[in-house]
């Protein structure tokens, strides 16, 4: 078997596979239950600082080629993740932890940075970069380099552990953006979040969502994460999280090649549930004997040589 063992920003994970956020990480038991599956490691639903209620129902809608979603990014803020999530999941932690943090406000970014530090995540995530709270919360600090590198810095000044930036995909020049993080203290990214989105149902000639629009996910994303993630690791070459459209082993050995070292997993579930995970992680194994890879560090970024 090849040693799929991956080195992210010092931490240590037995395979390069994570829960994305916003996927099944509402309970420390759901997470630990997603490593069982096979994940190499977990990412949780975003954190505020405060209770954030989210959008009314119908928040989520899939066919076979895409899904949407506007939840709103629904939490039951800090407090919570303190007193339950991180404890629980820490008691018997089977896997890395990587926390994702959303505000609508620098300073709260700094706030929940300094809190969400004492539950001893591995890495903070921090999402910038979320399109179905626009309305409430202006334009996303992703899509500016000015924006995303102030609130990079902030963080950067509220916490030792690493600290990876959640980047948009609905931007003219990713990279740039990237770059501009990098220079302001971040250690790594994870790219992409969604892409924009809509449906309609035209039996009632109205939008499927409640938001009407939303985030964009599933297979027709994959080129646009593979697009992106080359583009990051090509402007910063730090670490990466991959994600977007990864459905299957072959997926995440191609995203690798682009130059992510983890590679998230969220919309998968839908599809082929959690048991997905145990089912990737064979699939990149039998790819890497296909291909006579010994480990899999040997093919990130692979395609930029």
């Amino acid at each position: 078997m090849a040693n799929l063992e991956v080195d992210f920003c010092g931490v240590k994970f037995r395979n390069p596979t994570v829960l994305a956020s916003g996927i099944l990480g509402v309970t420390a038991s759901s997470l630990r239950n997603v490593v069982r599956k096979g994940a190499g490691g977990v990412t949780t639903k975003s954190i505020w600082l405060h209770e954030n209620i989210g959008h009314k129902n119908p928040t989520m809608f899939g066919t076979e080629h895409y899904f949407l979603n506007a939840v709103g990014l629904s939490d039951a803020g800090m407090e919570k993740a303190a007193s339950e999530t991180f404890p629980e999941y820490n008691k018997r932690k089977p896997a890395p932890i990587i926390a994702n943090i959303v505000a609508g406000s620098i300073d709260d970014f700094g706030k929940l940075a300094e809190e969400i530090s004492k539950c001893e995540p591995d890495i903070i995530e921090v999402n910038i970069a979320c399109p179905n709270v626009e309305d409430a919360h202006g334009k996303p600090f992703a899509c500016v380099a000015g924006d995303a590198a102030h609130v990079t810095r902030v963080v950067r000044a509220h916490t030792k552990k690493p600290v990876i930036i959640k980047l948009t995909p609905n931007v003219y020049n990713i990279g740039e953006i990237a770059k501009a993080c990098a220079d302001a203290g971040a250690d790594g990214f994870c790219a992409i979040n969604t892409l924009y989105g809509m449906g309609i149902d035209i039996n009632v000639r109205r939008p499927v969502l409640t938001n009407k629009s939303g985030g964009l996910s599933g297979p027709g994303i994959k080129p646009s994460a593979v697009k992106a993630v080359y583009d990051v690791y090509k402007a910063t070459k730090l670490p990466i999280v991959g994600t977007g459209g990864i459905m299957t082993g072959e997926d995440v050995i191609e995203i690798m090649m682009a130059g992510a070292r983890l590679v998230g997993m969220g919309t998968m579930v839908y599809y082929r549930g959690a048991a997905g995970f145990g089912k990737v992680v064979k699939e990149m194994d039998a790819w890497c004997e296909r291909n006579g890879v010994k480990n899999v560090e040997e093919i990130i970024g692979a395609a930029h040589s």
